[in-house]
């Protein structure tokens, strides 16, 4: 199978409207080679995950703009982050209102770094997406969650950002129709009416660079939506959250 390629840095976004907490989880992240990018609201957060695609979010529920659990809502239906919640509420309410949100696990302000990284490194080990290991697709396609690598018939597959991201919420929902709509506000936040073009170019250019000579990965239109059939209609490799149906 060829060299094994070096592990990428897991991207960690910290999503706090404290100046002061975002830089001491910076200290404490950094050096265990995680890769931090920051963001101080609710709105800023959303517009940077769109474009760095993060492993794993630290999330704040006091922020300036928007209570926490409504973003946390909001990107879990389209984002494949592991989310972890470092919150100064502590009430055990507040702990289940959060993992029922869609949290993955919770902390609470004052934190440890040491039960902060122990924390981290169990979603590594426990979430799939997070995973060393390639998924395969029907068609010789194949996705690493882990270092964003597609490959159809053993060769990469350069996609952009955001033709990488609308793949990862077709491949989400493999086997389910997904509404254009819904796909415009995972990708872009934004209304139908000024994104439903472009939804279609990015398709398109899809549709292209997953198919060679028969092969590949079968992106269908159905209805007011794109369906990704994969694994008999649905069954795939991904494991449980990412096939979840919308």
């Amino acid at each position: 199978m060829g060299e094994r390629s070096v592990k990428p840095r897991p991207t960690v976004m910290i999503i706090d409207g404290d100046r002061g907490a975002r830089r001491l989880l910076r200290q404490v992240l950094e050096p265990q080679a995680y890769r931090v990018v920051e963001a101080d609201s609710g709105q800023h957060g959303l517009e940077r995950a769109t474009h760095s695609r993060p492993d794993l979010v630290i999330l704040d529920l006091e922020l300036p703009d928007t209570d926490g659990l409504c973003l946390l809502e909001s990107m879990r239906e389209w984002s494949r982050a592991a989310i972890i919640v470092l919150s100064a509420r502590s009430r055990e309410a507040d702990k289940v209102a959060a993992l029922d949100a869609g949290a993955n696990d919770f902390i609470t302000k004052p934190f440890g770094s040491a039960e902060l990284l122990a924390r981290l490194r169990v979603l590594q080990r426990t979430v799939p997406w997070l995973s060393d290991g390639p998924v395969l697709v029907e068609g010789g396609v194949s996705i690493n969650l882990a270092s964003h690598e597609v490959r159809l018939n053993g060769q990469p597959v350069k996609l952009t950002p955001t033709e990488e991201a609308l793949l990862y919420v077709l491949v989400r929902y493999a086997g389910k129709v997904v509404s254009s709509n819904h796909l415009i506000r995972c990708l872009w936040g934004a209304g139908p009416e000024n994104k439903t073009q472009e939804l279609h170019v990015y398709i398109g250019n899809l549709r292209r660079k997953l198919q060679n000579s028969g092969e590949g990965i079968r992106i269908k239109t159905e209805g007011p939506g794109y369906k990704l059939p994969l694994q008999a209609e649905g069954e795939t490799e991904f494991g449980g959250e990412l096939t979840r149906a919308a």
